[in-house]
């Protein structure tokens, strides 16, 4: 299993125009095969901030998933909309 958290910080100004691409991300993303858990949140107290939290059945459902129509296509756009880079962890349970 490998969970995963990334965050994004989006301007404020583009706030309205990644939302719709949010949302077609979460639903394609739901329909993947391996796809246990992927969520997304926004921090209450700081707008354009927000944060995904994945959770996948092996590393090659989420490579797959790096790899899909959808990813490729959305993810540049929101990266156009950024106010400062994020980060990505992958994480394993702490034994």
């Amino acid at each position: 299993m490998v969970k995963v958290v990334a965050t994004n910080y989006i301007k404020n100004e583009h706030i309205a125009t990644v939302a719709p691409l949010y949302r077609e991300m979460l639903e394609a993303t739901h329909k993947e095969k391996g796809c246990i858990e992927y969520k997304l949140y926004e921090k209450e107290d700081e707008p354009g901030f927000y944060v995904f939290v994945e959770e996948w059945e092996s590393m090659e459902d989420l490579k797959n998933h790096f790899a899909s129509e959808h990813f490729k296509r959305i993810i540049p756009q929101i990266g156009n909309c950024k106010s400062k880079e994020g980060s990505v962890w992958m994480l394993k349970e702490f034994k």
